[in-house]
């Protein structure tokens, strides 16, 4: 039998620890024989829902893009679920305001009330059937079912004493990089902020776009000419549906000289978006908004009609929806900027695992949302460092949240 020292001598320091730590915990779920262990309870059926009301103030004050749209202090919805077996998860879902995405944070926690009394009882690591009576039970509101598929993918991580990059799909790499979005500003504002947070490591940065043609032109040259000159910085000019196709075209075509310049959703509708694309091949280009179901994510990898996509958790209805067409991206050589819509310190956790548990090759960028604000809402969640970010080893999305920051709960459903 081969010893310790030879199954590990090829390995590095850090990876000999860190794979000494899965084989223990392996072997311990065996308890220690090498048998596996009788699982105690395949039934863990909810028993409460909890539902916090948090704000996530932000740092820089004020987050704005396309058309004058700005929000200051996000309004987070908090989803605690506890079994009857004695475990608790977590999820939460914060829109990017009323006017990003057709949802908005009175909405989710209306959704909630409508939803949560009628899953009292259901299984909660039973994730297929549970989303596929959300689904059933509420049409269409996926935010408002995203916090409850998350806080059972904890649920299901701590019954397996995993955590849920494992459960996702294994580990890869050793860290996530990030990019940095960058609120609309006038374009020398706009590029001095690039300057700072490129400083703090990142390399990836989204331009928010939207003003005016001659302005949106100038962000992009100042930045890319001035800023992003290293051959491995990365410029998205995110226009969030603002551009007609016409500006659109002038945009890139006064572009169309800058290397490593990406443009995300021009314009508001799949077919607009198409139309840039066969009009303009300079820039590769990312689809956010208008891929929000795996219907229309088949009808893109059909036409090749992006780059990139945006896989947003909350946009989609959960993790489980979410990792369906993060599947389904690799499979057909899709690239992802896997993120959500905001959040604090929980949504960055069930990010972090997504992302981590993501191929590298496929894994274009994600977000460090916890940075951005200046509440912290639950301990153990991730930590950017130099413009990256790693999913936690504890089991389930490995956070604890806060309780004296989520304050009193606004409902509860038992």
């Amino acid at each position: 039998m081969l010893g310790i020292k030879s199954i590990f001598g090829s390995y590095p320091h850090r990876q000999k620890v860190l794979l000494f730590t899965e084989i223990t915990r392996y072997f311990s779920s065996k308890g220690g024989s090498g048998k596996p262990k009788k699982v105690e309870n395949e039934v863990h059926p909810i028993s409460r829902i909890t539902v916090y009301k948090c704000d996530l103030p932000l740092k820089e004050g004020s987050y704005r893009w396309s058309e004058g749209k700005s929000v200051s202090v996000f309004d987070s919805t908090v989803v605690r679920i506890d079994t009857a077996t004695g475990i608790t998860g977590w999820g939460e879902v914060t829109p990017l305001g009323p006017f990003y995405l057709p949802s908005y944070a009175l909405g989710a926690r209306s959704g909630l009330h409508e939803l949560a009394p009628q899953l009292l009882g259901m299984n909660a690591i039973n994730l297929s059937a549970l989303n596929h009576f959300m689904d059933k039970a509420l049409k269409g509101h996926n935010y408002v079912k995203s916090p409850i598929d998350m806080a059972c993918w904890d649920i299901l991580g701590k019954v397996c004493n995993l955590p849920l990059v494992s459960l996702l799909g294994g580990r890869h790499g050793e860290e996530v990089d990030l990019y940095r979005a960058i609120s609309q500003l006038p374009p020398k504002e706009m590029a001095e902020n690039v300057r700072k947070y490129k400083s703090e490591g990142y390399n990836k940065f989204q331009l928010k776009m939207g003003s005016t043609v001659p302005e949106d032109i100038a962000r992009i040259q100042i930045v890319r000419e001035k800023i992003l000159t290293d051959a491995n910085d990365v410029l998205v000019a995110d226009a969030n549906t603002g551009w007609l196709t016409h500006e659109a075209l002038q945009i890139i075509h006064s572009c169309k000289h800058l290397p490593n310049v990406y443009i995300e959703e021009p314009c508001p509708s799949y077919a607009e978006n198409q139309c840039i694309r066969r009009q303009s091949s300079y820039h590769p280009l990312i689809l956010d908004e208008c891929i929000d179901s795996v219907q229309q994510l088949v009808q893109c990898i059909h036409d090749r009609g992006a780059d990139v996509i945006n896989l947003k958790i909350s946009k989609l209805g959960g993790l489980t929806k979410a990792k369906e067409l993060r599947d389904l991206c690799i499979r057909f050589g899709l690239a992802m900027c896997i993120e959500d819509t905001w959040g604090g310190d929980i949504t960055t956790a069930a990010i972090a695992h997504l992302a981590h548990s993501t191929p590298q090759k496929y894994r274009f960028s994600s977000t460090d949302f916890n940075s951005y604000n200046t509440v912290k809402t639950a301990h153990g969640s991730p930590i950017r460092d130099n413009g990256r970010m790693k999913a936690s080893h504890e089991p389930g999305l490995g956070v604890e949240p806060i309780l004296n920051i989520l304050g009193d709960p606004v409902a509860s459903f038992q």
